[in-house]
């Protein structure tokens, strides 16, 4: 049986951990996969329980750091060249930016047969300077050089990678998509929708609007809160708001609230605009509590979040970043530019001055999300590409 490494970043709640969770178990038994990445940083939930709760037990390489360290990247990289030595893998299949550097590193170094990449998201604009993106940019096209193939979890990400920033040939980067268990989304939600609503103290008309994912400047929290400034000068006021996820920018975010006159709290019985609620792990129950879900991202690959709304029925007011393009059902949400703050205000207001569409869309955007993004499909893709690897 052919044997894969796979390697992340690192084991924080979100997209990545359930992917490389579902290739790891579901590609057995034709592939044998050892799944590898580093632990949660400070601030961040643990998604250990995804992996395990599927029967797999993934090794947890504590040199793994988020941020560069030379000292602690040169010893995961020697970690990981001891681990392909004793596991022999005959693919190495990294995901995202520090474990696709550091693995890839350790692969081309020990002559591992198959070498994929996925670029889950990429950092060539909205993260760093000019400097330091043109760094990066030089590193990943070295990689990829050396890299069997790559794989763009979007059309759109394909194109930006070949076209725009020039990462790879078109003919090395093939597109599969994320694929997840959205069945989960499906179910229950009269239940779930009660028993949010009346954690957090919603009244019976009163809409839930919700923003789902790490608090990080890439994420653009500000223009979630001025937008709702913007609603209650032009009289959307019976709303309350949902900061779901935790992270480095929780201060600045609530100093945006002060400035903004937006009222809010951690406690989920206040009357206020803003509830920020951390991490919640069972999703599901959080989305079908919510009437709407934004997102204000300044770059993304594929957002894990606007997937699983669609899945649970809910509109969705997004930036147009990454490859939402690619992920949004055209019937089921607003974009806007990143730029354009003043169209993603209108668009907010627009859905909610005509609320009705939020419930006419939700058999269309969850049909779309489990025809699109199941990760049977997902396993499927991986094994044929696999397959014609070798």
């Amino acid at each position: 049986m052919p044997k894969v490494l796979r390697i992340i970043n690192r084991f924080n709640i979100g997209g990545i951990t359930y992917n490389v969770s579902y290739l790891s178990k579901y590609l057995e038994p034709d592939y044998e996969t050892l799944l590898v990445g580093g632990p949660e940083e400070e601030g961040e939930d643990s998604s250990l329980y995804i992996p395990e709760g599927l029967g797999l037990k993934p090794r947890v390489l504590k040199q793994f750091q988020r941020e560069i360290n030379l000292k602690s990247d040169y010893a995961a990289y020697k970690e990981i060249k001891k681990i392909i030595r004793e596991f022999k893998p005959d693919i190495v299949h990294t995901h995202a930016s520090k474990a696709g550097a550091i693995g890839r590193l350790a692969a081309i170094h020990c002559k591992v047969p198959i070498i994929i990449h996925t670029f889950h998201g990429h950092v060539f604009h909205s993260y760093f300077g000019k400097f330091k993106t043109n760094f990066y940019k030089i590193i990943e096209r070295y990689l990829a050089k050396h890299s069997t193939a790559i794989i763009a979890i979007s059309h759109k990400q394909k194109q930006e990678l070949s076209e725009v920033f020039n990462i790879a040939q078109k003919n090395k980067i093939h597109v599969v998509p994320l694929g997840f268990d959205l069945n989960r989304f499906t179910i229950n939600k009269d239940q779930n929708r009660k028993e949010f609503r009346e954690k957090y103290n919603l009244k019976d008309n009163q809409l839930a609007i919700g923003i789902i994912g790490r608090l990080a400047p890439i994420k653009n929290h500000g223009l979630f809160i001025e937008a709702l400034a913007y609603l209650k000068k032009y009289g959307i006021k019976d709303f309350k708001a949902f900061i779901i996820g935790d992270g480095d920018t929780r201060d600045s975010i609530i100093n945006t609230c002060k400035l903004n006159n937006i009222t809010w709290s951690n406690n989920p019985k206040d009357d206020v605009d803003v509830i920020f609620t951390s991490w919640i792990t069972n999703i599901e129950w959080a989305l079908h509590g919510l009437d709407l879900v934004t997102l204000t991202s300044l770059n993304e690959g594929t957002p894990v979040s606007i997937i699983e709304a669609q899945a649970a029925g809910k509109f969705v007011v997004s930036t147009n970043v990454g490859g939402i393009e690619d992920v949004l059902h055209p019937e089921c949400g607003f974009l806007s530019e990143i730029n354009d703050k003043n169209t993603f205000f209108s668009n907010l207001l627009l859905i909610l001055n005509n609320n009705e569409q939020l419930l006419k869309y939700s058999k269309i955007a969850e049909e779309w999300a489990l025809s699109k993004f199941s990760y049977n499909r997902l396993v499927n893709d991986m094994k044929l590409l696999y397959d014609k690897l070798f």
